[in-house]
């Protein structure tokens, strides 16, 4: 199966390669092949579908109906092209359309921080125009938080246009009549009464400008129930339904303790009240030993369909064995029930489930490469990468070309040089039960050259198998970094030429095989079995990302 071809200028720019006139600052690869199993084995029957609808890295959810047409956005921190901009005509059929931010003059991650950058991104639609808002963490030149409009969700977006004096995080856009507003977690009014003591905060904006107006209030402080001083109540969204506003809300944070709640108000401005239940989505309060548990779950969106049913997407995650998860925050879809005119995702001490009856909806085609379940593909890379692929910062010379059949990829920084970008594009891990593979032809000049595949979680938290120069000797090595330590766990004398590479992942184990290129039918040889690789893992690596694998390239291009 080939990836769809849709494209991807973001990382082809102009301007020649670092160290292109040095042989090992480039290396050719031919093929990128994936597959995936999931551990739970979801065997969805007829007219079921399978969560998470979107597997892997696609944390912070945010969903929008325009017509027929379901578009979602998720998080994508320092990752570049960023903010993957998903589109579904049935809700649980994804396919990437594009990023809304795929150009550098958009967006600079430069000295940014794996898990800071593009933190809970908001989609809504207005007039025949897509609105996102999100922040930027830590980005240099004060942008924080932005919004980006188009009038094709699949791009071009505009560049950003920050919201002047908007601080915190999670900002929502909401309209009511000919109003805009936009709702964001932010400090409480006074001093903190305590750690993780956070407020939901509402400013009107001027739709033309897009810019604050009139004086921010506090909607809700602290969460629920204040007495309990509860932790960062975040990600809000208000909706509008019989004469009522409805806010929703993550709170108790976004480990084990997270969950969804919910308000509601007669004015827009408040006062809101808490429903009697809540929280109205958690897994916190079910046996941690459960088998194929599911996480996390909360930071919600609702969406209404156009025959009337409501769903919500949000965030939760499938820790392996050990409460160990290296694929980051998935995407589910649950739908909302409503009872005296107060929502409910799941009653608590219910586990998420894993099947679920479809909405009712036209049924769809099965993607080119589907986002949930088991699956495989293979990248041809005999046209234009499709939008899923991503590298790590903002570029600012080129990355990698195309030709005749293979993916030239083009050295850049070293990894941990937040300064710069490295030579790297790759794909999320969306199984923790995976292999990739990929053929890779290089000639490394100087130790310390390499080039293959890289299964990255942060600058710090990798694994690399491939070609490399060791002692001045082209052999195939297997390093691995932990807390930002490199430390070379295995080499083999390299075959001539071409070199197919293959990584297994199962869940905090991991294999590394490869074989000569040219023996497509030969056996894989071994270099190293039952690698731990629970470092990889958010509970070690912390942050908020997954595993992203992909071509990598480094080289000492100032020889």
């Amino acid at each position: 199966m080939r990836l769809p071809t849709a494209s991807l200028a973001a990382l082809l720019l102009a301007g020649p390669a670092h160290g292109a006139d040095n042989p090992a600052a480039s290396a050719r690869f031919e093929r990128f092949s994936y597959s995936g199993q999931t551990q739970e084995r979801a065997r969805p029957r007829p007219g079921e579908f399978v969560n998470p609808v979107l597997a892997g890295y696609y944390p912070d959810p945010s969903i929008v109906r325009a017509g027929d047409d379901y578009y979602m956005v998720a998080s994508s921190f320092t990752n570049f092209p960023g903010l993957p901009v998903m589109h579904s005509k049935d809700l649980v059929t994804w396919t990437q359309v594009g990023n809304a931010l795929d150009r550098p003059g958009q967006i600079d991650f430069t000295g940014v921080r794996g898990s800071q950058g593009i933190f809970a991104p908001d989609i809504s639609y207005h007039d025949g125009r897509y609105y996102i808002i999100t922040t930027c963490a830590s980005c240099p030149g004060g942008v924080g938080n932005f919004i980006v409009t188009a009038t094709n969700p699949a791009g071009p977006w505009s560049k950003p246009v920050t919201v002047q004096g908007l601080n915190g995080i999670d900002p929502s856009i909401f309209r009511d009549g000919g109003k805009m507003y936009v709702v964001h977690n932010d400090a409480p009014e006074g001093t903190p009464r305590y750690d993780g003591h956070r407020a939901i905060w509402i400013t009107e904006l001027d739709p033309a400008s897009l810019q604050r107006i009139g004086k921010p209030k506090v909607l809700v402080d602290g969460g629920v129930d204040p007495k309990k001083n509860p932790i960062w109540i975040e990600a809000p969204h208000i909706f509008r339904k019989d004469g009522w506003y409805y806010l929703i809300c993550a709170e108790g944070g976004t480990a084990d303790n997270h969950s969804e709640v919910v308000f509601r108000s007669k004015d827009v401005m408040g006062p809101y009240v808490p429903g009697p239940v809540n929280p109205i989505l958690t897994q916190r309060d079910l046996d941690p030993q459960r088998a194929n548990p599911v996480t996390t779950a909360g930071h919600a969106k609702f969406v209404q369909t156009q025959n009337g049913e409501w769903w919500a997407a949000f965030l939760a995650t499938r820790p392996y064995p050990g409460n160990f998860y290296n694929i980051g925050r998935d995407t589910f879809l649950l739908p909302v029930t409503w009872k005296d005119g107060w929502p409910m995702i799941l009653e608590q001490g219910k586990p998420v489930p894993y099947t679920h009856a479809k909405p009712n909806l036209p049924a769809q085609p099965a993607p080119a490469v589907p986002m949930n379940g088991d699956f495989a593909y293979v990248d041809e890379f005999d046209g234009p990468l499709s939008p899923g692929w991503m590298g790590l910062r903002t570029p600012r010379a080129s990355v990698y070309d195309l030709k005749g059949g293979a993916l030239v990829l083009h050295a850049g920084q070293p990894l941990g040089d937040l300064a710069g970008v490295p030579g790297f594009i790759g794909r999320r891990q969306q199984h923790h039960d995976a292999t990739v593979s990929t053929v890779v032809d290089y000639a490394p000049q100087h130790d310390g050259d390499r080039a293959g595949l890289l299964a990255m979680q942060n600058d710090g938290a990798w694994m690399f198998l491939g070609l490399a120069r060791v002692n001045g000797k082209r052999v195939v090595a297997l390093y691995k970094s932990e807390g930002g330590r490199e430390t070379l766990l295995g080499t083999a004398p390299a075959p001539d030429g071409r070199v197919e590479l293959a990584m297994e992942m199962r869940g905090g184990q991991s294999a590394y095989r490869y074989r000569n290129g040219k023996d497509q039918g030969g056996q894989l040889k071994t270099l190293k079995t039952g690698v731990d690789v629970t470092f990889l893992s958010t509970q070690k690596a912390k942050g908020f990302v997954g595993v992203v694998v992909g071509p990598f390239v480094q080289a000492n291009i100032t020889r």
